[in-house]
């Protein structure tokens, strides 16, 4: 057998080059697994009545903007059909899980705040114009309509106060005590959230939420409690998780917020409080006319795509202030992320099982090891390369994905079947030394593979394009499965096994 030209064939090199790819991929980015295996929470949500797909979209802006505000990580957010949301949150624990439910339910209350005053909620917001570039400000602008009673309110707490803060919240933590670190106090206090003003943001929340801000500088349980009481629940920010525990046992309701990698101290006030802003009251709004067509300004050129972007999210809370339809829960799956590394352990195990129970069958079928290993061999090719580009794309492997996985695996045994079967002959003791009769039945059996992996393709297309649940999972790696192993792990065996059978015979 000639191995050195063998290795040096252009396909098996391919091969060789992707399978050096996914190793590096899985190595460097690792694999990302459905809530079905790493744990969490999927949430079906129903929509009062079907929407369109504008409504649709703005609905699954305002669910993301809340749920973000709870700093849980990997949210997928995807409608289904005009009247139904999925809601999948991986990696999440069961008190997590309920912390979600609850915002979903939760119907979104808009407040707009100055000088710890509320003069406005969302039934005040009226009408919101599209986000749009003021060459003349020189910033991004949200145009909106205020309610009479709003903008009387507001012109008469604004009058004089120039420059001053206001603030706008989204389901603020009302009646809470936030028990916080001693970097988060300081910045709180800092002048990028007091501006021209004469109160601090703590004292804000404080009159207008009845939000208690404690630092937290090694205060006792009890200590913590005793500040707290009266408060509907205690949310630790940055703080030992030891705390939590202890207030719990207590009987106390007790959130916990961390900081996120890289994100920055100001971002993380605004993420607690679920505040956007504040912004600074323009001159003229400080005259003490009140005026019901307002805007907000964010500085910015017209290239810039942070300000466009924050300009957006405004509009989007100014929206969901009060969410267009009316929401509610419909189903709620929880798969516990203990029960979900149980779940990895049995699909490591069965892949495997499947692979030497396939390997087996084939040298049970040929007698041949020189046949069984190379098709053993493609098989986990194939199996190695899908993980690959699951893990360069970050693909959430689920359960369907992996079923997926064992299904490209049985179709490439068959073709590698066919592929074999055409270079033995179709009689044992007929001989195939010519080249030209190797590359015809060659040709053959490759005929018979795109054939069949071009209707597979076609039918899991239709899957993956029109159906939103876990299937796409198995509708993707199946298609990928496939189209790896016309491309390149297929041509590679034909290669090695004309090599091995055909050459020798």
């Amino acid at each position: 057998m000639n191995w050195k030209k063998i290795i040096l064939n252009g396909r098996v090199i391919l091969l060789i080059l992707f399978l050096t790819l996914s190793v590096v991929s899985l190595a460097t980015r690792g694999l990302t697994f459905g809530l079905d295996i790493s744990g969490g929470i999927s949430i079906t949500v129903k929509l009062e009545n079907p929407v369109d797909p504008q409504t649709m979209e703005q609905v699954r802006i305002a669910l993301e903007q809340r749920l973000n505000a709870l700093g849980v990580k990997d949210i997928v957010i995807e409608p289904w059909g005009n009247q139904f949301v999925l809601v999948k949150v991986a990696g999440v624990s069961e008190e997590e899980g309920n912390q979600i439910v609850e915002t979903i339910e939760r119907q979104g209350v808009f407040y707009a705040e100055f000088q710890g005053v509320i003069f406005a909620t969302g039934k005040d917001i009226l009408n919101v114009g599209s986000v749009s570039y003021d060459p003349r400000e020189g910033a991004w602008v949200v145009p909106f309509r205020l309610s009479k009673d709003a903008a009387e309110k507001f012109a008469k707490l604004a009058l004089g106060k120039a420059g001053y803060p206001v603030d706008m919240f989204l389901d603020p933590p009302v009646n809470s005590t936030l028990v916080v670190s001693k970097e988060f106090y300081q910045a709180m206090l800092s002048p990028r959230f007091q501006m021209n003003g004469n109160m601090t943001l703590i004292e804000r929340i404080s009159k207008a939420f009845n939000i208690k801000v404690i630092q937290y500088s090694n205060q006792t349980p009890e200590e913590i409690a005793k500040v707290a009481k009266g408060s509907e629940r205690i949310i630790l920010v940055d703080v030992d998780g030891k705390l939590a525990e202890e207030l719990k046992k207590m009987g106390l309701k007790v959130e916990v917020r961390k900081r996120e990698k890289n994100e920055d101290i100001e971002d993380f006030v605004r993420r607690v409080l679920r505040l956007y802003g504040p912004y600074r009251v323009s001159e003229g709004l400080a005259t003490g006319r009140p005026s019901t067509e307002v805007m907000i300004s964010i500085g910015g050129s017209q290239n810039d795509i942070r300000a466009r972007n924050d300009a957006q999210v405004v509009s989007v809370v100014l929206r969901s202030g009060s969410l267009p339809v009316k929401l509610s829960i419909e189903r709620i799956d929880y798969i516990s992320p203990k029960l979900g590394e149980n779940f990895k352990k049995q699909v490591l195990v069965a892949g495997i099982a499947a692979l030497l129970v396939v390997g087996a069958i084939v040298y049970l079928h040929y007698r041949k090891l020189k046949i069984a290993i190379p098709v053993m061999f493609t098989s986990f090719s194939e199996v190695l390369i899908i993980l690959g580009i699951a893990s360069l794309i970050k693909w959430n492997l689920d359960l369907p994905s992996i079923a997926g996985i064992i299904a490209a695996i049985g179709t490439g045994v068959d073709q590698q079947i066919v592929i074999t079967d055409e270079l033995l002959g179709e009689s044992g003791e007929r001989k195939i030394v010519r080249r030209s009769g190797v590359l015809k039945r060659m040709g053959r059996a490759f005929f018979i593979i795109l054939a069949s992996a071009s209707t597979t393709v076609v039918a899991m297309s239709f899957l993956f394009k029109f159906f939103v649940g876990g299937l796409r999972g198995f509708a993707f790696t199946t298609i990928l499965g496939i189209l790896i192993g016309i491309l390149i792990t297929r041509p590679a065996y034909g290669e090695i096994a004309k090599e091995l059978i055909g050459g020798r015979r």
